[in-house]
């Protein structure tokens, strides 16, 4: 029994993803900078390429104001690289005007023939500081005017900050049918868990304990509830994993043996969702570690020390990290986000020791969302006009 009711109860495999460092955000040892590992084309494109090779069926493209790669620039480079993982794009809501945005997901879901999944991020823009509230009724906005793109032939919003009236939604019309591009979203506001409830489709947490994790998902499914909605549950988590326990605490305790905290402080800082409420949950978590940084037996809170959002691993070998994959399956979690440092390393380490023994999935063709062929649409097969 999960924990709460949830979109796909029967679904016995798990869409498990890996995470391409676009934003700034990858190291041999955590906090001292390599060049190798920067995060140009070369490098993040090679962790896109190895995560298909290993297996994984979707990757998270994050979204900063860091040196790296523009998100939406990124995955347009990796559809004629790439053949079947997914790409799950973050889009920090209002960067773009709504009816554009809708057209340049339209056109990455035509070149990636439906592997496009969408991130829906409401932090601040670069330079910007805004009231929370403003901040999610334009993401409210966004994702509204999305949804009549992909179901309606045309849009007409009436809303608080955008206002449209009869436009054709021809060119927003994606690859993807039956309501378009998954969305994922992660947010620990009340009005973050409105959002996800009415709109959304799988809700992403960060690495808390169980206990934590099953509350976070009452939560938001007492406000789907009130929708007459369910969702699908996802975990956003790191992995440190090895062929015994002795040997990933090992490799835990090695990869912030160099950490200087101030630097660490100043990593975690720069990052636009550093003083959201997800984040002082994560800081919370290293305050109730115990002196190795562990909460629960294989969740160890050392990456956030330098690292803003996601801040905990599971590290162990591969019979205890399958373990846990498995119970947070019976927890009714569906979908992984996993990453490691360095990325590429543990992109295979992951592929090796938990992969082959994980049955997955893309939650998109699950979900009946990817046409066996190219849709009737304008950028597919569908009448010209």
């Amino acid at each position: 029994m999960t924990i709460v009711p949830i979109a796909s109860p029967d679904l016995e495999s798990a869409e498990i993803s890996f995470f391409s460092a676009l934003c700034s955000d990858d190291y041999a040892y955590l906090g001292v900078a390599d060049g190798k590992l920067r995060s140009s084309w070369a490098h993040c494109s090679e962790i896109v390429k190895r995560s298909e090779s290993n297996g994984f069926r979707n990757i998270l493209c994050p979204s900063s104001y860091q040196v790296g790669q523009d998100t939406l620039s990124f995955v347009a480079g990796c559809a004629p690289i790439t053949k079947k993982i997914n790409l799950l794009a973050a889009v920090r809501c209002g960067e773009m005007q709504p009816i554009m945005l809708a057209r340049t997901i339209a056109t990455l879901d035509h070149m990636l023939g439906g592997r496009l999944t969408i991130n829906i991020i409401s932090s601040d823009f670069p330079g910007q500081v805004e009231d929370s509230a403003y901040r999610y009724q334009r993401s409210r906005e966004v994702v509204e005017i999305l949804r009549q793109a992909w179901t309606r032939d045309e849009i007409n919003y009436q809303g608080e900050i955008y206002q449209f009236a009869g436009l054709t939604t021809d060119p927003a019309r994606p690859y993807q049918q039956n309501g378009g591009p998954l969305l994922y979203f992660g947010g620990y506001s009340p009005a973050a868990l409105d959002l996800c409830a009415q709109h959304c489709d799988v809700y992403l947490m960060w690495p808390e304990s169980k206990e934590d994790l099953a509350g976070r998902m009452q939560a938001v499914h007492a406000k789907a509830e009130g929708y007459n909605r369910k969702l699908d549950y996802g975990l956003r988590v790191h992995v440190v994993v090895r062929d015994t326990e002795a040997e990933a605490r090992e490799y835990a305790a090695e990869l912030v043996s160099k950490l200087d905290d101030d630097k660490g402080e100043e990593i975690r800082e720069r990052a636009l969702d550093s003083t959201s409420l997800g984040v002082a949950h994560q800081a919370r978590n290293r305050d109730l570690a115990d002196m190795e940084g562990f909460i629960e037996p294989h969740l160890w809170t050392g990456v956030g020390r330098a690292r803003s959002g996601c801040g905990a691993a599971l590290v162990g070998s591969a019979d205890q990290i399958l373990s846990e994959i498995e119970s947070y399956q019976k927890m009714g979690i569906r979908a992984f986000i996993f990453s490691g440092y360095p990325h590429l390393d543990e992109c295979d380490y992951i592929g090796k020791l938990v992969m082959p023994h994980v049955k997955t999935c893309s939650l998109p063709h699950e979900y009946g969302r990817v046409p066996a062929t190219p849709p009737a649409t304008p950028l597919g097969v569908g009448e010209r006009r």
